[in-house]
C-alpha cells in the first residue's frame, strides 16, 4: 500500500467510521456482563430529543376543587388557581475520545485492512468506555453540588425507610431539598412509592410488589395527551444479583414442569409480564432494591444535534503526527411523574 498522506488518512478514517462492520477482535476489556441504559433506554422511540438550555415540563400539581353539584338557580363563579408546577433539569455532558499516531499506527501497519482494524478497535474501546460511564452514573444520585453527573435512578426514585407497608414517601435524595426544582412541601404528589420487605417470598416481598404495582398504576379518567407514547415496554423491574437469584428460586418453586433444566428460570423472570432485569451496578447496594420504573414517565432527554456526535479526526496541537477523534453527548434523565414509579427494598 502506498504511503498515505495526512489528508488521505483522515478520509480513510472518516470512511471507516461510516461502516465499521462486525467486530474482529475478542473483547475482554468491558467490566460489566450486560448494559441496560444505552442499549435499551437510548433507543430512538424511547428518548426525548429537544433543544433549549435545559429540560422543562409542566406538572398538573393539584386539582382546583372547582367541581360541585349545584341547585337550579345557583350562581356560578370561576377562578384561576395556581395548579401548575414545573420540573426543570439542566443538561449534562459526556464525551469519549481516541487517537492514532501517524508513524507508529500507520507507517508501521502497512495495508488498508491493518489500518482499518486498528481504527475499529480504538473506536470500539472509546465507545464501550462511554457506554460504561453512562451506565454507572445512571444508577447513582449526584450530590447537591455536583453539576457534572446526571440525575440517575436513585435521584428520582428515592428509598424511604419510614414505611414498612408502603407509601408515597420517596422525597428528595440525601443532601437535596428539591427534586427537579420541585418543592415537595408545596407539591407532595411529586413523591415516589417506597416500601420495605424482609424476604422475597410470596407473603412478604412479592406481596409488597403487587401492592406497589397497584398503587402506582394511575389512569386518567379523561383523555390527556401524553408526554410519551405507548411504544415499547412501559414497566421494567431492576434488581441486583442477590435479588434476581431470589426471584429465580421463587419461580422454580412454583413451576411443576421443570423437567431436566436445573436453571429453568434464568433469563425468563417477569412480574405481571414486566421484565425483571439484573443490573450489575446495583450489586453493591446492600438494600437489595427492586426499582419498578415506568419508562413512559422516566426517560433520557437528549439535546438535539448532540446525540453521540462524532467529529472527524483533527490534528493535536503541537503534535502534527497525532490525530484525535471525539464523541460527544448532551443529555440528562427526567421523571415527569414520580408517583408512577416505586422502589421496594430491605431496610437494613
Amino acid at each position: 500500500m502506498p504511503q498515505l498522506t495526512a489528508n488521505e488518512l483522515v478520509d480513510l478514517v472518516a470512511g471507516t467510521l461510516d461502516d465499521l462492520g462486525p467486530l474482529k477482535f475478542e473483547n475482554i476489556a468491558q467490566p460489566l456482563q450486560d448494559y441496560e441504559v444505552v442499549p435499551k433506554w437510548f433507543k430512538k422511540e424511547k428518548v426525548m430529543i429537544q433543544d433549549g438550555r435545559g429540560i422543562q415540563r409542566n406538572l398538573l400539581n393539584k386539582l382546583s376543587g372547582a367541581a360541585r353539584h349545584s341547585g337550579l338557580f345557583d350562581t356560578s363563579n370561576a377562578n384561576v388557581p395556581d395548579i401548575l408546577k414545573q420540573v426543570r433539569v439542566d443538561w449534562i455532558h459526556a464525551e469519549t475520545s481516541w487517537a492514532f499516531e501517524y508513524r507508529s499506527d500507520v507507517l508501521m501497519n502497512r495495508g488498508g485492512k491493518a489500518i482499518v482494524d486498528l481504527i475499529e478497535m480504538r473506536r470500539a474501546d472509546a465507545m464501550i468506555d462511554l457506554v460504561d460511564e453512562i451506565e454507572e452514573k445512571s444508577w447513582q444520585a449526584p450530590s447537591s453540588t455536583d453539576t457534572v453527573n446526571p440525575f440517575g435512578v436513585p435521584y428520582w426514585i428515592v428509598k424511604d425507610n419510614t414505611t414498612a407497608t408502603g407509601a408515597f414517601s420517596g422525597g428528595a435524595p440525601t443532601g437535596h431539598t428539591t427534586v427537579g426544582g420541585v418543592d415537595l412541601t408545596a407539591s407532595p404528589n411529586f413523591k415516589n412509592w417506597s416500601a420495605n420487605y424482609t424476604n422475597l417470598t410470596k407473603s412478604d416481598g412479592i406481596k409488597l410488589l403487587r401492592t406497589s404495582h397497584r398503587k402506582i398504576g394511575f389512569k386518567s379518567p379523561i383523555n390527556i395527551p401524553q408526554y410519551r407514547g405507548e411504544k415499547g415496554e412501559s414497566y421494567r423491574l431492576y434488581v441486583n444479583e442477590a435479588t434476581i437469584q431470589d426471584f429465580e428460586d421463587v419461580g422454580e418453586s412454583q413451576n411443576e414442569n421443570l423437567g431436566r433444566d436445573v436453571a429453568s428460570m434464568d433469563g425468563q423472570m417477569v412480574f405481571k409480564n414486566h421484565p425483571i432485569v439484573w443490573v450489575p451496578n446495583l450489586d453493591t447496594d446492600g438494600n437489595n432494591p427492586i426499582y419498578m420504573i415506568n419508562h413512559r414517565t422516566f426517560f433520557p432527554a437528549i439535546l438535539k444535534g448532540d446525540n453521540l456526535r462524532e467529529m472527524s479526526p483533527i490534528r493535536a496541537p503541537k503534535q502534527p503526527n497525532l490525530f484525535e477523534c471525539f464523541v460527544y453527548i448532551t443529555y440528562n434523565f427526567v421523571c415527569i411523574n414520580r408517583r408512577a414509579n416505586a422502589v421496594v427494598y430491605i431496610d437494613n
